[in-house]
């Protein structure tokens, strides 16, 4: 890649500040990287790029930092689109010993966080678009069971129970068997209401439903508030110079995190692309970026992941990593789904 000298020191600014959150001056540039040219030259070159809007002035020292076009540019056209190698080999385990859709978006999520140390966020398909597939209980021992609950965009939640030993594990599964037939193709935001409406059912076949309804109950509720959207590694945040500094951004932002609404909401606006500054949403957040990908299988949307984090994060590793990971889990996917069709790898 040819750079012109504006571009070169653009890009030494945008990176410095990304790593160290200090303004960037002249003769500090020469320093540290020993730039063969002078101070006036330098300034010369930092003036004309304020003037395009890519660089600004701030009030607390004579350095420059990047302005939100700045960012754009720098991610446009100089970052550096390696990805790092130790998170491309802790990634690669994750998707060579997991085997759930779900426990590798999980452990990605959390490596993807702590690399770049900051947050990320999986959103699933809306609750309002995906429907139950089937429910299964699976005997664990004599007083546990799992229950499997899978959706039609290949979503799979787990729950155990421990159960009392009054209550009989045939009844429970003939249970789970007669709420499968009557919920199959409800949609999980439905899920709770459907239950209710269905719960004097459960006493042809239990004398003391009780626990079973209950247990059940939370679990579609959590099920519905999980495809709101998986939080990782939001503690991060707390040792961002930008929210060390001002309190009242750190609570707004995990205001934000607690607000599914309004995080997808967000979320929505950076499909597939950049939100370099939030605020351009919700004005309450000016200082907050968000990058996200979408996860599509035979061009279905089934998801999405997002980072979040100040405006100034490291773009570079952020995208490179977002993109290995994305991409890995739609190959992922799709053989997958190949194999299913196959009849499984022995093409039985």
């Amino acid at each position: 890649m040819s750079l012109t000298r504006r571009e070169k020191l653009l890009k030494l600014i945008v990176e410095d500040f990304i790593k160290t959150a200090e303004p960037v001056g002249s003769n500090y540039l020469i320093k540290k990287y020993n730039l063969s040219i002078s101070s006036a030259t330098i300034r010369n070159e930092m003036n004309s790029l304020e003037k395009e809007g890519l660089l600004e002035k701030t009030h607390t020292s004579s350095g420059r930092v990047p302005s939100i076009n700045g960012y754009r540019y720098y991610i446009d056209n100089l970052r550096n689109t390696k990805i790092d190698e130790k998170m491309k080999n802790e990634l690669n385990k994750v998707f060579s010993n997991s085997t759930s859709v779900e426990e590798i978006l999980k452990e990605s999520c959390e490596i993807l966080s702590h690399m770049t140390n900051l947050a990320s966020v999986v959103l699933g398909p809306g609750a309002d678009e995906e429907c139950l597939v089937s429910m299964q209980l699976i005997p664990i021992s004599q007083s546990t069971v799992t229950a499997i609950f899978v959706t039609n965009k290949g979503y799979v939640e787990n729950k155990t129970f421990t159960i009392h030993s009054k209550y009989r594990i045939e009844d429970l599964k003939q249970c789970i068997e007669v709420l499968n037939d009557r919920l199959k193709g409800t949609k999980v935001n439905q899920l709770v209401e459907k239950l209710e409406s269905i719960k004097p059912i459960l006493a042809d076949y239990m004398s003391d439903y009780a626990y079973l309804y209950n247990a059940l109950l939370k679990t579609f509720y959590d099920f519905a508030s999980s495809r709101n959207g998986q939080i990782y590694g939001k503690e991060n945040l707390l040792t961002q110079p930008e929210f060390q500094n001002d309190a009242s951004e750190l609570r707004k932002l995990f205001g934000l995190f607690n607000n599914p609404n309004e995080l997808e909401k967000i979320l929505g606006e950076a499909e597939t692309k950049l939100l370099i500054n939030a605020g351009d949403v919700e004005e309450k957040y000016n200082d907050v970026s968000i990058v996200s990908k979408d996860i599509a299988v035979d061009g279905e949307k089934i998801g999405k992941i997002a980072v979040i984090g100040p405006t100034r994060m490291d773009y570079s590793k952020v995208l490179n990593s977002l993109d290995y990971i994305v991409n890995k889990i739609m190959e992922h996917l799709s053989n997958e789904d190949i194999q299913e069709e196959n009849g499984g790898e022995d093409g039985e």
